[in-house]
């Protein structure tokens, strides 16, 4: 089984990043924008919302393979998002899209003890993605965001 890493996207993997992309046909599902690397940096910089955006590298052994960004706001209970989650075209297909999912999970849970939810947005026509997170236990919310599904999962019961 193949080892995957997370790495925060910095000045020695920011261009690599760049290169990673989808099939043009799921490019809709991930990011407005090409490359899908560039909107998660400048999300890192400008800090829509107000939250705290961190680009991470998504490595199988020594490749990089994709990319995700977790935006947060810090010490909040459930406000913890998942976006511009992608495995790149030449490497999908091969279950590192659910390796890399279990460990953003982990990630999240171990820098962030006061996390109770985690949530993601969707394509509504993107029923492959659905069906990943389902396994993991994401449920739908009954609200969008941007005319895309609002999924979460509960990390941990809310403290009395």
């Amino acid at each position: 089984m193949a080892v995957i890493e997370l790495r925060e996207v910095g000045r020695d993997n920011w261009r690599a990043t760049l290169e990673l992309a989808v099939h043009p046909d799921q490019q809709h599902f991930v990011a407005d924008y090409a490359p899908i690397a560039a909107i998660a940096l400048a999300k890192a910089f400008i800090r829509p919302g107000g939250l705290i955006w961190k680009p991470y590298a998504i490595y199988v052994d020594a490749a990089l393979v994709g990319c995700a960004e977790l935006a947060y706001a810090a010490e909040s209970l459930d406000c913890y998002w998942i976006y511009h989650f992608f495995i790149d075209q030449r490497y999908q297909g091969k279950g590192y899209g659910k390796a890399a999912l279990r460990a953003l999970i982990d990630l999240v849970k171990a820098q962030h003890p006061c996390c109770q939810q985690i949530k993601l947005t969707v394509h509504p026509q993107n029923r492959r993605a659905q069906s990943l997170y389902a396994g993991f236990g994401f449920r739908p919310t009954g609200e969008a965001l941007c005319e895309e599904l609002v999924y979460a999962l509960r990390v941990r019961a809310a403290q009395a």
